[in-house]
C-alpha cells in the first residue's frame, strides 16, 4: 500500500478522532468588506435602487460577517443632530437588502459616533446571527471617524454545555483620503495604541475596510504589516500568507497586482453618476488584515490559503469598468447582474476572505485541527490536561518528551498573557500550581516545533 496514503489517512482518522471523539469538520466564516460610498446621501440613487443592488451583490457573495465603511452617518436618535440618514436605517438596510437576499441571518453592532463625523462618515459591522453573538464595541480613535473595536463570539453548538466558545475582534477603518499619508498613519498609530491598551498581544483579530493606501510604502501601512513589533503585526494576505506578491511593491503598475486592485469599478468620470473616484481598477485602497494567531491558527480560527478576492475583479480590470465587456474582453467572475450591481452601488470594489473555524463536537470546546496533525507525526499518545482544575494542574506527557524543555504560558481569553514559565519534563504527570481566579483561560504548551493551546476551567 502507498506509504503517503497511509500517512494520510492516519493524519485525517487523527483529526476525526483523536482520543475516541468526533471533530466536526471546519465551520466557515466569509468576511467581507466594502466601502459603499455615502451610502443613503442619495448621490448614488435612492435608497430602494441602493438597497436592491446591495441584495443581489450579498446573495453573491454570501458573507457571514459584512463590514461597510464610508456609511453615510446615521443618526443615533431622534435627537442626534450629528447624523443625516434617520435613525434606524440600518435596519432598513436588513430588511430591504440583507433580509431580501437571506432572510432572518443578519444583526449588526451597536453603532457609535464619537467623532461626530465632519465628513458625515460612519462604518456599520453586520454579522450573521445564527453563527456569531455580538458581545461588545470600543472605540480606538475619533479623528475624523470612528475607528471601532468589535467584539463577536462564535456560537458554538456546544455552547451550552461547555460555557465556551471563540472571540473574534474586528476593527472597521475609513482612514483620511488624499495624496499626503499623514492623516491616515496619524489614526493607524493611534489605533495600534489603542489596541496595546487592551491587550499584550493581538487575539483573533480582524482589521479591515478603507485604509487609502496609495503605496506599500506609506508609514501606517507599513506600521501594521512590517511592524517589528511581532506581537501586533498584522498580514496582508496575497503578501505574507499566500506569498503571490512581496514587499516593497508599487501596485498601481504591477501586473502581478492587477487581481487586487479595488479602485475604482468605474472608468468613465460621469458613468453612472459623477460620485467618487473613476479610472478603471489602478489603486488598492480595501485591506483586509488578520492577525498572527489567526495566520498561525493559533486559537481555533484560522485565514483559509488563497480564499483572499477581490469580487468582480477577474485581474482584467485596469483602467477598465468592472462591467466592461468589450475592452479587455468578457468579465467572467461573476454574473452580469452582479457586475452591473458593483457597478452602480460603489466606486470600489468589496473584499473577501475566508475564515475556518473547527469545534469539538461532543463538547469540551473547540479542537485545533493543526495543532492535532503535529501531535499525529510527533507523538504515541496525546498531551492530556485535567480539566476543569482547582489550585493545581496536572498534565499527562508521553513518554517520548521525558527530559525536554516545554514552556508553559497563560493567557486570559483577551488574548492578554497573564503568565509564563519554562520547565524540564521528568516525569510524565506533571503537577503545577495554578495562581488564577476562577474562570475560563488559555494555556498554550509549547516544546521545540510543538505547540498545542486548550481551554482551561479554573474552579
Amino acid at each position: 500500500m502507498n506509504k503517503k496514503f497511509v500517512f494520510s489517512l492516519v493524519v485525517l482518522l487523527f483529526c476525526i478522532y483523536p482520543n475516541g471523539k468526533f471533530f466536526a469538520q471546519n465551520d466557515t466564516i466569509r468576511v467581507m468588506t466594502y466601502n459603499v460610498l455615502h451610502y443613503g446621501d442619495g448621490c448614488q440613487g435612492s435608497n430602494s435602487f441602493l438597497h436592491s443592488n446591495l441584495k443581489t451583490i450579498v446573495q453573491f457573495a454570501n458573507p457571514d460577517i459584512l463590514g461597510m465603511v464610508k456609511m453615510q452617518s446615521i443618526k443615533l436618535n431622534v435627537s442626534d443632530v450629528n447624523g443625516i440618514s434617520p435613525p434606524g436605517f440600518a435596519d432598513s438596510i436588513i430588511r430591504y437588502a440583507l433580509d431580501a437576499a437571506f432572510p432572518g441571518r443578519y444583526s449588526y453592532c451597536t453603532l457609535t459616533n464619537v467623532s461626530r463625523s465632519p465628513d458625515d462618515d460612519m462604518d456599520v459591522l453586520f454579522y450573521d446571527q445564527r453563527k456569531l453573538g455580538f458581545v461588545s464595541v470600543v472605540n480606538l480613535c475619533a479623528i475624523q471617524e470612528d475607528f471601532d473595536l468589535y467584539k463577536l463570539y462564535y456560537k458554538d453548538p456546544n455552547l451550552i454545555t461547555t460555557h465556551d466558545s471563540t472571540f473574534l475582534y474586528f476593527i472597521l477603518n475609513h482612514t483620511i483620503s488624499g495624496s499626503s499619508s499623514s492623516g491616515r498613519d496619524q489614526q493607524d498609530s493611534i489605533v495600534v495604541k489603542g489596541l496595546k491598551k487592551i491587550f499584550y498581544h493581538l487575539p483573533n483579530l480582524v482589521t479591515m475596510g478603507d485604509f487609502n493606501t496609495r503605496t506599500s510604502a506609506e508609514p501606517g501601512y507599513e506600521l501594521l504589516t512590517t511592524t517589528s513589533d511581532s506581537s501586533f503585526l498584522f498580514y496582508d494576505p496575497p503578501f505574507n500568507l499566500d506569498h503571490e506578491l512581496s514587499y516593497p511593491i508599487n501596485w498601481n503598475s504591477n501586473s502581478h497586482c492587477f487581481p487586487f486592485l479595488n479602485v475604482a469599478t468605474r472608468q468613465s468620470s460621469s458613468l453612472p453618476n459623477a460620485c467618487g473616484q473613476n479610472g478603471g481598477a489602478k489603486d488598492w485602497y480595501i485591506h483586509i488584515l488578520l492577525s498572527p494567531w489567526i495566520a498561525n491558527n493559533s486559537d481555533y480560527v484560522k485565514y483559509i490559503p488563497h480564499s483572499y478576492t477581490t469580487l468582480g475583479n477577474d485581474g482584467k480590470r485596469y483602467d477598465v469598468s468592472v462591467n466592461d465587456s468589450t475592452t479587455s474582453g468578457k468579465n467572467t467572475s461573476a454574473s452580469p447582474s452582479v457586475l452591473n450591481a458593483l457597478f452602480q452601488l460603489s466606486d470600489k470594489y468589496p473584499i473577501l476572505v475566508k475564515l475556518g473555524v473547527t469545534y469539538n463536537s461532543t463538547g469540551g470546546g473547540p479542537v485545533n485541527p493543526v495543532n492535532s496533525i503535529q501531535e499525529a507525526q510527533t507523538q504515541q499518545e496525546p498531551i492530556k490536561i485535567s480539566n476543569p482544575v482547582g489550585d493545581h494542574i496536572t498534565i499527562h506527557f508521553p513518554s517520548d518528551m521525558l527530559g525536554k524543555k516545554v514552556v508553559m504560558t497563560w493567557y486570559d481569553l483577551t488574548g492578554r498573557m497573564l503568565n509564563t514559565e519554562e520547565l524540564i519534563i521528568q516525569s510524565s504527570d506533571l503537577d503545577q500550581p495554578v495562581y488564577l481566579l476562577p474562570g475560563m483561560y488559555l494555556l498554550r504548551l509549547q516544546s521545540g516545533e510543538y505547540s498545542i493551546t486548550s481551554r482551561v476551567i479554573k474552579e
